[in-house]
């Protein structure tokens, strides 16, 4: 899957070296999770990571789907020797995230609903989780809801579509209002009390944010995990490493085609951190 590094990424361990972060994703959904910890770690060199080839991973089986990301994390660490991995993947995240953590000694950050906070914060006590059907479906995510939903309502909501929809978006095709919205409608209940916070258990869907918010029917906040995710770096790392310099993001898209326009918004030069191949 991918080829032999070409450069070298020294540990923290050695006093004064660099710290190097690995984001993780099928596609360009963690661009936004990398923008929010870029923004917390200016000095950091970060590879930016999507299994584009396999996109989306909504589709495989899980056994297919734990196999491959084991097998590309694990590549991916002999090679670029991070301080961090971040799968910044909801269905990766519920789904692979314990065997990584099993067979691999560095740290882990995942991405799960942020179900806990929001229904914390939900005045109404109406919340919708938008997800990918697979996120949605699995007992992890319902596990969250018997553990934290407390007396609030929760809907959980499939989109089947909405992880393509924000690629086409940052690739300059957008979909209609109306197609987005029949993504998002199922959300917004009113039983007498109205859904007031929308829960992106999908790290494509920040990518849409805006086009969301105007096409609510009424005032949501929508739940973007991605700040929550730059905070548990920092949690894990300590205070952001001070060198004088800023630091590099290097990229590698499984397909071996980096969609240059998408990661120029990000401020991403298309540099490729080694050639790739799919399996």
């Amino acid at each position: 899957m991918i080829a032999d590094a070409r450069f070298v990424v020294f540990s923290l361990s050695l006093m004064g070296k660099r710290e190097t972060i690995l984001v993780f994703d099928s596609g360009l959904g963690g661009l936004t999770v990398y923008r929010e910890i870029a923004a917390a770690r200016p000095n950091a060199d970060f590879i930016y990571v999507a299994d584009d080839a396999a996109f989306p991973y909504g589709a495989m089986a899980e056994p297919a789907l734990v196999s491959r990301v084991l097998a590309l994390i694990g590549e991916l660490i002999a090679a670029h020797r991070p301080d961090l991995v971040v799968i910044a993947c909801n269905t990766a995240s519920t789904i692979v995230l314990p065997d990584l953590r099993r067979q691999f000694s560095l740290p882990f950050v995942g991405t799960v609903p942020a179900i806990k906070p929001a229904c914390a914060n939900s005045n109404t006590k109406r919340v919708s989780v938008l997800g990918t059907e697979a996120t949605v479906t699995r007992e992890y995510t319902r596990a969250l809801i018997r553990d934290y939903a407390q007396d609030c309502q929760v809907t959980l909501v499939g989109a089947k579509k909405l992880a393509g929809y924000a690629e086409a978006e940052l690739a300059g095709a957008p979909v209609s209002n109306a197609a987005l919205y029949e993504e998002i409608a199922p959300c917004f209940r009113d039983d007498g009390a109205r859904t007031d916070t929308i829960v992106l258990a999908c790290t494509h869907y920040p990518l849409l944010i805006d086009r969301l918010q105007r096409l609510a029917p009424w005032p949501v906040n929508f739940l973007d995990p991605a700040p929550a995710i730059a905070r548990r770096v920092g949690d894990l790392l300590g205070p952001a490493l001070s060198t004088g310099r800023t630091g590099t993001t290097r990229t590698i898209f499984t397909s071996g085609r980096p969609p240059a326009a998408a990661l120029t918004r990000f401020g991403i030069a298309a540099k490729p951190a080694a050639a790739t191949k799919t399996g």
